[in-house]
């Protein structure tokens, strides 16, 4: 979402969503937030520690080790993942000395075939959507945490992989005396899962609750994350009597009244975005329409934990309407469209050449339309040797300033930081 105080809000977000601490929930629970860019939730069992994710790097849960080992010592001997991201299991290697057994849950839908084969350009678009290649100060906050360490010299990830690997919609052990519910809950990933502490009255509720509007689309691209599906497991949640939820990223929610308050409008929220690009499209609404006339209603924009800080409703919008109907919008125009230089080329013509567009450029600038500048420079970048090599120069340049502009109106910090990561690598080319 773009807004002119884009920078301060998440200067704000970024100084009070995830101060350092060791919070003590029961007796036997701890949760970690602050130490790394994800949570660790820490439970006591009668021998040993149990841990629920372990951080984003070696260095990090190393730490946190040497500050449990000054409340108890009792050593960790038991990990279970709440999925399978790497900022929630990259502190594993602290724990190998002591760990008997890693826990995980089988992803409920496979990775498509052939996934390996685009990974350099997904591993391009999750450093440009990370900002790894930003200064802290660009940066402002990575969004749901702390910056991962592998990304500021603070070590680097450190996997242990799952021994045990459930593939059941649901188990229930006790571990060294704690008994928990495991249970598979597709959202955020397919391989997620929720944990019910019984005897604490705790929920570990993974990714599909963090305090922002959630990535129900990640801009560095991958398979349609099923919302449905999501708004089920977060119904599922829900349908527990908790006095305690505590998510993969940020501060914990406490008191049974808060967390029913919470979690009923971040589902209601999720479901509402659902039903409403559903609605357009079976209008016959077109990808564009629908994004522009989708928006929360006002009882939930202004809540604190809906805030875009991370995904935005317009990303939402776009992929469920290509996860449902894909990329084709029902405009037999798009069927065959013309290819982009030859379309870029002539657009450029149909304006006058490439002095016109230049000059358009220069005064969508001046009159701080930035996105349309961007656009326009897409036309000159497009239309290749149809161009200038000047005109392409300065298009570049002034596409780069324009990113530059919108990263500063942009409230997710994913966005910021894909606008800036961008204008970096137009300005080397």
């Amino acid at each position: 979402m773009l807004s002119n105080d884009a920078e301060t809000r998440l200067r704000e977000f970024n100084d009070t969503a995830f101060p350092k601490e060791l919070i003590t929930i029961t007796d036997r629970v701890r949760i970690a937030v602050g130490w790394g860019h994800s949570n660790c939730i820490i439970v006591e069992g009668d021998t040993s520690l149990i841990l629920i994710d372990t951080l984003d790097s070696d260095a990090r849960a190393a730490r946190l080790r040497d500050e449990l080992s000054r409340l108890t010592d009792k050593p960790v001997k038991t990990i279970i993942y709440t999925h399978g991201h790497p900022d929630h299991r990259g502190g594993g290697g602290a724990f190998r000395d002591t760990v008997e057994e890693i826990i995980a849950f089988a992803p409920k839908k496979a990775v498509l075939k052939g996934t390996d084969r685009i990974n350099p350009i997904l591993n391009k678009r999750t450093f440009r959507q990370f900002g790894y290649g930003l200064t802290d100060e660009e940066l402002i906050t990575q969004g749901l945490g702390i910056r991962e360490g592998h990304a500021i010299g603070d070590d680097v990830y450190s996997f242990l992989p799952p021994a045990t690997l459930y593939t059941e919609d649901s188990v229930i052990r006790t571990i060294d005396g704690v008994t928990f519910e495991m249970v598979s809950a597709v959202g955020e990933t397919d391989d997620q899962i929720f944990l019910w502490l019984p005897g604490e009255r705790i929920m570990c509720c993974g990714d599909n609750y963090y305090g922002c509007w959630p990535n129900l689309y990640a801009i560095r691209g991958g398979q349609y994350r099923d919302i449905a599906a999501w708004v089920d497991s977060l119904e599922r949640i829900r349908s527990y009597p908790a006095d305690a939820l505590l998510p993969g990223h940020m501060l914990p929610v406490l008191g049974r009244e808060r967390i029913s308050e919470v979690l009923g409008n971040y589902q209601e929220a999720i479901r509402y975005v659902l039903d409403e690009t559903l609605s357009c499209i079976s209008q016959g609404l077109s990808q564009d329409e629908t994004a522009a006339r989708v928006v929360l209603p006002e009882r939930y924009r202004n809540l604190p934990y809906l805030q875009e800080y991370y995904g935005t409703v317009q990303w939402s919008v776009r992929a469920i309407y290509q996860g449902y109907v894909g990329w084709f919008d029902g405009n037999p125009s798009n069927l065959n469209r013309t290819a982009p230089e030859e379309y870029s080329r002539r657009l450029v013509e149909l304006a006058g050449g490439e002095q016109a567009v230049s000059e358009a450029v220069k005064k969508a600038l001046t009159e701080s339309e930035f996105q349309w500048a961007a656009e326009l420079c897409d036309l000159l970048l497009g239309a290749g040797d149809a161009v200038s090599k000047d005109a392409g120069d300065n298009a570049r340049r002034w596409k780069a300033g324009s990113l530059r502009e919108l990263a500063r109106l942009e409230t997710s910090a994913n966005g910021r930081h894909y606008y800036l990561s961008c204008a970096k690598e137009l300005d080397t080319e």
